[in-house]
């Protein structure tokens, strides 16, 4: 094993434990799933059975683009998990890393006709940078690869209506955080509507400014905050 996939098993299997603290996991349903360096058809991803706060970086599986084991151990691998990564990385190679959820406020908003609102700070994160797939039930079949990845297009969110949340990212890190807010966005949206209140969204101008500021990240907030949450991974699940 080179050293570069040892680091990318190390941030995967972070990224597993973190979704676990972070109450983002759905008991062993759902995946993460990164690419190896200089291996661009071949992934990291968990083996099916495992609770996420188990994941440890030897513990991750490697498949190729067709969802097959390529070496190591012969383990279980979740089909929906094979058909939606591949399908992803096999479409967009600057991806390293697809994360996939099924949280409560995640699939609530997946729900709703509207989806995502620009409501606040952190949904403005992602306003005009979020795709929506339709439902076609339980993601087996390879057919749907090609609507799911026309429908991701170019945006680093998904929404999967009736279903749930993903995004992506060129690093671990950063599909994680693009996960972690998204979701964050979702409780949000709630919360304000469960108020019952009429909703304030911000005006288009300052939409467009938050935006550019999101951009330019001026205190190198991602590094920092990737650091951070490996100390909590590695802390809290050693």
């Amino acid at each position: 094993m080179t050293d570069a996939e040892a680091a990318v098993r190390a941030d995967l299997a972070a990224v597993y434990r973190l979704i676990a603290h972070f109450g983002l996991d759905d008991l062993i349903h759902t995946h993460a799933s990164a690419r190896i360096p200089h291996e661009p058809d071949t992934l990291l991803i968990n083996r099916y059975g495992d609770l996420f706060r188990e994941v440890r970086p030897e513990r991750l599986a490697v498949i190729d683009h067709s969802g097959r084991l390529v070496r190591g151990e012969q383990v279980p691998i979740n089909t929906a998990g094979v058909v939606i990564h591949t399908a992803v990385h096999a479409a967009r190679p600057e991806v390293a890393c697809v994360i996939h959820t099924h949280t409560a406020a995640g699939v609530a908003v997946s729900c709703l006709e509207e989806g995502l609102l620009p409501l606040n700070q952190t949904a403005l994160l992602f306003h005009g940078d979020v795709g929506y797939h339709d439902f076609e039930g339980i993601a087996l079949d390879r057919d749907e690869q090609e609507r799911l990845v026309a429908d991701l297009g170019s945006f680093n969110q998904l929404i999967l209506r009736n279903h749930g949340l993903l995004t992506v990212g060129k690093t671990v890190g950063e599909a994680f955080a693009r996960m972690y807010n998204l979701e964050q966005a979702c409780r949000i949206q709630l919360a304000a509507m469960a108020t019952g209140r009429p909703l304030r969204m911000p005006t288009a101008a300052v939409m467009e400014r938050t935006i550019r500021q999101y951009a330019a990240d001026p205190d190198g907030a991602a590094e920092l905050e990737w650091a951070a949450l490996r100390r909590l991974a590695d802390g809290a699940f050693g």
